[in-house]
C-alpha cells in the first residue's frame, strides 16, 4: 500500500514557510488550561506582584537620590534613618517580588504538566479509535513524535514562554504607566527607539521562526526513518545495507542540523541585538534627559510641570531598563511559541483525524438454551455465546454464535480507483478449514482484514451467522474471532498476563491448558520464572518459534469460534511444526478456521482450497480434487518450489 504521509518534514528549499498560526489552534491550547483557572489566577496576580515590585524599586531610587541622599549631600548631614528605612522598603519590595516569582515558577511546572498529561492522554486515547488504515499509511516514527518532540515543545511553552510573555506583557505596561508619571519627552524618545528596535526584531524573529517549523518537520522524520531502521536491522545486516542507511541517515540529520542551526543562530543573536540596542538607549536618554535637565526644559508629566530632577533621570534611566528587558524576552520566547504552535497544530491534526466509524448493533453475549431449545442472555459463561439483535419494536432476537461466514460478490480497493479484490465468493461453516493460496499480493491477508472489518468493503456482502457484518458491533465482531499473525506481537509484562490478553478473566489453568494444546507448556517451564516470567521488548528474549508458539496459545486462551492464521507456524522449524500442527488440529476442531499459507504441506487437510491471483478466486476446492485438475495448485505442488 502506498505510503501517504500528510506530515512533511522540511518544506521545498525557498519555500515561505507561514508565520500565522490558526486563531483555533491557539483557543485549543488555552482551552487545556481552563480545569487550571484558580491556578491562572493565582500566576497572573504572582505576575503583577513583581511587575509592580520591579517597577515601584526604580520609582524608590528617583525617591532616595531626591529626598535623602542629594539632600544629605548638601547639607552634609549624618542623619541616615530616613535613608535605611528607604533601603528597608526596597529590600521587603525585591524580597516581595522574588518569592512571587519563585510561587508563579511552581505553579506553572504543575500547570503545564497537568495540560501536558491531559494532551498526551487525549492524543493516545483517540489513537486507539483510529482504523488499522492510518497506522498503514503514517510511519511509526512519525506518530511517536506527537508525543515527544510535539509535546516537549508545548511543554516549554506551557511552563516558560507563557509566563514569560504574561509577567513581560504586564511589565511593560506597568512600566510605560511609570516613565509616563516621569517625563512624557523621555517616554516619545524611548517610543521612537522602540519602533526602530521592534522592527529589527521582527525580521530576526521571523527568520528564526521559520526555521523552528521546519526543525519540527525534520524531526519527525528522523525519528521515523531511526524507527525503521531499528526494526530492519537484522534485514539492514543481512543484506549489507549499512553504508547506504548511513548515507540516508546523514542525510535527513543533515537537513535537521541545517533547520536547527539556522533557528538558532537567528534566535541567539535576538537577546544580544536587543542588550546593545538596550545599551544604546540607555546612552541616548542620559544625552536627551542631560540636556534636558541643564537647559531647564519644562518637563511634561502626568501629575506635573516641572524641571528633571537628578532622581528623576535616574528612575527613567532604571525604567527604561525594565522597559527593554521584557520586549527582548518577549522576541526571544516568540521561537518557542512558533515552534510549539507548530508542534500542537501537528497534535491537533492527530487529534482531529476521523476515528474509526461503528454502526453496529447487534452485540455478542453469554447465552444458555431452555429445554425448548430457546436462547437466553445469562451473565455466566456458559461457553455458549450468541448475537443478541434489537429491534425497533422492542423485541430481542438472539442468534447462535457458531461462526458461519459467507463473503458474497465482495469487491474491495484500499483506493477507490484501484480494486484489489475481484468478486470473492466464500462459504465457511463451522467445522471447516478453509485455506488461502497465492503468490504475495493476490488477496489473502486483505480478505481476513475485510472479515475483522478493519477495512470496509466497496461491494458485495459478508455475512455471519447470517447477519450482515456492518450490522454487528466491532468490537463483539472482532472479540469473536481468533487471529494468529506471522508477525508475533508480545507485550512487556508475565507470560501468564500475555496468555491471557485477549481474555482478562482467563483462570490460569485454562491459560496452563491451553499452553498445552499449543505445545507451549513445555519450554515455559524452563524458563526462570515458569510462567510468571516477565518479558520486555516484545518477548526479544524468545526465539521467534518460541514467541509464535505463545502466539497460538494466546489465540486459545480466547477460545473463538472463528481462528484466522496467517502464516502461524511460518517461523517455526519443520519438527516443530509437526507438534504444533497436531495442536492446532485440536484447537482447530469445531472452529472456522481461516489458514493462509505459503507451504502447501501446511494445508493438505483443508476442507476446502482457495488459489488466489491478482484478486481473483482462480481455483477452489479440496488438495485431492485440486492435484486431480491438474491446475495452478497442481503445479505449485508438483513443482520444487513453493510460494514466495
Amino acid at each position: 500500500m502506498a505510503q501517504n504521509n500528510q506530515f512533511q518534514g522540511k518544506p521545498p528549499r525557498g519555500a515561505r514557510v507561514p508565520m500565522k498560526f490558526d486563531k483555533k489552534t491557539i483557543r485549543r491550547v488555552m482551552s487545556y488550561m481552563k480545569p487550571y483557572k484558580v491556578q491562572m489566577i493565582a500566576v497572573l496576580v504572582c505576575i503583577i506582584i513583581t511587575a509592580v515590585a520591579s517597577v515601584s524599586s526604580s520609582l524608590f531610587l528617583g525617591s532616595l537620590i531626591d529626598d535623602h541622599i542629594e539632600p544629605m549631600v548638601k547639607n552634609k548631614s549624618s542623619d541616615y534613618s530616613g535613608l535605611l528605612r528607604s533601603l528597608i522598603m526596597m529590600g521587603c519590595l525585591f524580597l516581595g517580588g522574588a518569592l512571587s516569582a519563585l510561587i508563579n515558577a511552581r505553579i506553572m511546572a504543575t500547570v503545564s504538566q497537568g495540560i501536558l498529561k491531559t494532551i498526551r492522554r487525549d492524543m493516545f486515547n483517540h489513537m486507539q479509535t483510529l482504523p488499522i488504515s492510518y497506522f498503514d499509511t503514517h510511519p511509526h516514527g512519525d506518530v511517536m513524535s506527537f508525543y515527544t518532540n510535539d509535546a516537549d515543545a508545548m511543554q516549554q511553552m506551557l511552563s516558560q514562554a507563557v509566563p514569560q510573555v504574561l509577567s513581560s506583557g504586564i511589565t511593560i505596561i506597568a512600566v510605560f504607566c511609570s516613565m509616563l508619571s516621569i517625563s512624557v519627552w523621555l517616554t516619545l524618545t524611548v517610543i521612537v527607539f522602540l519602533a526602530f528596535m521592534l522592527m529589527i526584531t521582527a525580521k530576526l524573529a521571523g527568520k528564526s521562526g521559520k526555521f523552528f517549523v521546519r526543525q519540527q518537520g525534520s524531526l519527525a522524520k528522523i525519528n521515523g526513518y531511526i524507527e525503521e531502521m531499528i526494526n530492519g536491522q537484522r534485514v539492514i545486516k543481512i543484506f549489507c545495507r549499512e553504508d547506504k542507511s548511513k548515507e540516508a541517515f546523514d542525510g535527513k540529520n543533515h537537513d535537521l542540523c541545517e533547520n536547527t542551526c539556522s533557528a538558532n543562530a537567528y534566535a541567539n543573536i535576538l537577546m544580544p541585538v536587543n542588550n546593545c540596542l538596550g545599551y544604546l538607549l540607555y546612552v541616548v536618554l542620559a544625552i536627551v534627559g542631560g540636556s534636558l535637565a541643564i537647559n531647564k526644559v519644562p518637563n511634561v508629566s502626568c501629575f506635573a510641570v516641572g524641571i528633571l530632577s537628578l532622581g528623576n533621570i535616574a528612575s527613567f534611566l532604571q525604567l527604561s531598563r525594565s522597559f527593554i528587558g521584557p520586549i527582548g524576552q518577549v522576541s526571544q520566547q516568540l521561537n518557542s511559541v512558533v515552534m510549539a504552535l507548530a508542534g500542537a497544530e501537528r497534535i491537533f491534526t492527530l487529534i482531529d483525524e476521523k476515528p474509526e466509524t461503528d454502526d453496529g448493533f447487534v452485540t455478542l453475549v453469554n447465552a444458555k438454551k431452555d429445554a425448548d431449545g430457546n436462547i437466553t442472555e445469562t451473565e455466566e459463561k456458559t461457553g455458549l455465546r450468541a448475537w443478541k439483535i434489537p429491534s425497533d419494536t422492542g423485541i430481542t432476537t438472539y442468534v447462535e454464535h457458531r461462526g458461519d461466514i459467507v463473503l458474497d460478490n465482495v469487491d474491495f480497493g484500499y483506493v477507490p480507483e484501484k480494486t484489489v479484490l475481484h468478486d470473492i465468493d466464500i462459504f465457511a461453516e463451522p467445522g471447516q478449514k478453509i485455506a488461502f493460496v497465492g503468490a504475495t499480493g493476490a488477496g489473502k491477508t486483505t480478505i481476513t482484514n475485510l472479515i475483522n472489518r478493519f477495512y470496509d468493503i466497496a461491494d458485495g456482502k459478508i455475512r455471519y451467522d447470517g447477519i450482515n457484518i456492518n450490522k454487528i458491533k466491532k468490537a463483539d465482531l472482532r472479540r469473536s474471532l481468533g487471529v494468529v499473525l506471522q508477525d508475533v506481537n508480545l507485550f512487556t509484562g508475565t507470560i501468564m498476563d500475555n496468555l491471557r490478553y485477549g481474555s482478562p478473566d482467563a483462570t490460569d489453568e485454562e491459560c496452563i491448558a491451553a499452553a498445552k494444546l499449543a505445545n507451549a507448556d513445555t519450554f515455559i517451564r524452563m524458563l526462570p520464572d515458569g510462567y510468571q516470567t516477565v518479558l520486555h521488548g516484545s518477548g526479544s528474549s524468545l526465539s521467534q518459534g518460541q514467541r509464535q508458539l505463545l502466539s497460538i496459545a494466546r489465540a486459545a486462551v480466547a477460545d473463538p469460534p472463528v481462528m484466522i492464521l496467517d502464516e502461524a507456524t511460518s517461523s517455526i522449524d519443520t519438527r516443530t511444526e509437526t507438534i504444533v500442527q497436531a495442536g492446532m488440529d485440536a484447537l482447530m476442531k469445531g472452529r472456522t478456521v481461516f489458514v493462509i499459507a505459503h507451504r502447501l504441506s501446511t494445508v493438505k487437510n483443508s476442507d476446502v482450497i482457495m488459489v488466489l491471483d491478482h484478486g481473483h478466486i482462480i481455483e477452489r476446492g479440496s488438495h485431492d480434487k485440486l492435484i486431480a485438475e491438474k491446475g495452478q495448485y497442481y503445479r505449485l505442488y508438483t513443482g520444487a518450489f513453493e510460494l514466495e
